[in-house]
């Protein structure tokens, strides 16, 4: 890969995980939940999820996927219920005392890793990057080797500071009614989130 193409994708990668979407809201959730420490097991399981992903589209996989409207469209709107379940059950517990770091770090993976994996925005990126920025005069192994660290990289920094913002809004307001606020602030981007993909999804 060019340094010109590899300067491409970069700033596509940029975007695409910096632009607020689900895994942002879940990492913000988990910061303000859990505390930055424990809530990097969120970002490990999106970076999983990455991984995943990065070696599937580079076989090939998600492309088949895609290709099948039928199939894409319910994954589609199967992401979209669990995104909007995951929104209605966290407003109904915002109010719940919540004990910093009371939740496993398996859990909080877990957790990250099937919304990671639902999130339409994903295949949608992932197909993006190797239509566009895969250079097809190249053999992919040697464009993997840059374009898979690169990725992770920058999902790494990207989530690693919204959960951070997270911890830090958690820290603010604490023990508050604000915080309360906050959770369910969380909650409706969720719902929000997943009604636009379920409509999305649609025929």
């Amino acid at each position: 890969m060019s340094l010109h193409a590899w300067a491409i994708f970069a700033g596509f990668w940029v975007l695409f995980v910096t632009t607020p979407g689900p895994n942002a809201v879940n990492c913000i959730a988990n910061g303000m939940t859990h505390g930055l420490g424990r809530a990097l097991w969120g970002v490990l399981g999106i970076l999983t999820q990455a991984a995943l992903f990065l070696t599937l589209s580079a076989v090939g996989i998600t492309a088949l996927i895609a290709a099948s409207p039928t199939a894409f469209a319910w994954a589609k709107l199967a992401g979209a219920l669990v995104l909007v379940w995951l929104g209605v059950r966290t407003f109904r517990n915002a109010a719940v005392a919540v004990t910093p770091g009371a939740a496993s770090g398996g859990s909080i993976y877990g957790r990250a890793f099937l919304i990671a994996t639902v999130n339409a925005k994903s295949v949608a990126g992932y197909l993006a990057a190797f239509s566009q920025f895969v250079e097809p005069g190249v053999p992919i192994g040697q464009q993997m080797w840059v374009i898979v660290p690169t990725a992770l990289c920058l999902t790494t920094l990207s989530y690693t500071g919204y959960t951070a913002l997270g911890a830090w809004l958690g820290r603010l307001a604490l023990g508050a009614i604000m915080h309360v606020r906050l959770r369910q602030g969380v909650a409706l981007c969720f719902i929000l989130y997943g009604a636009l993909l379920g409509l999305l999804a649609l025929p």
